[in-house]
């Protein structure tokens, strides 16, 4: 395993999640783990909206984003940065980060 990996353990049910997928083996909790990827998801577009005043800060949450989100939720999120960005055109700098 490497350092983007994460092992979480609950009684009989182990969850290995990693960062490029996402693995269940056990299949009712599947709803209640993209639950809590999706309040993740949400969380981080509240944190990029109250940071969109500063470039500095914006950036870094940007960066983080990458970081912690799922794949598909790192697609969901650049249409939320590109829009962000129309408001503010200054953001715009903080594109490189998305990758393409």
């Amino acid at each position: 395993m490497n350092k983007n990996s994460l092992i979480l353990i609950s009684g009989y049910n182990k969850y290995i999640a990693y960062k490029t997928n996402l693995l269940f083996n056990y299949e009712p909790k599947k709803k209640l783990n993209i639950a809590m990827a999706r309040a993740m998801l949400e969380y981080t577009k509240t944190i990029l909206n109250k940071v969109s005043f500063d470039n500095t800060l914006f950036c870094k949450e940007v960066q983080k984003a990458v970081d912690r989100l799922l794949p598909y939720e790192i697609e969901e999120i650049k249409i939320y940065i590109l829009s962000l960005v129309q408001q503010n055109p200054d953001l715009n700098q903080c594109l490189i980060y998305l990758k393409p």
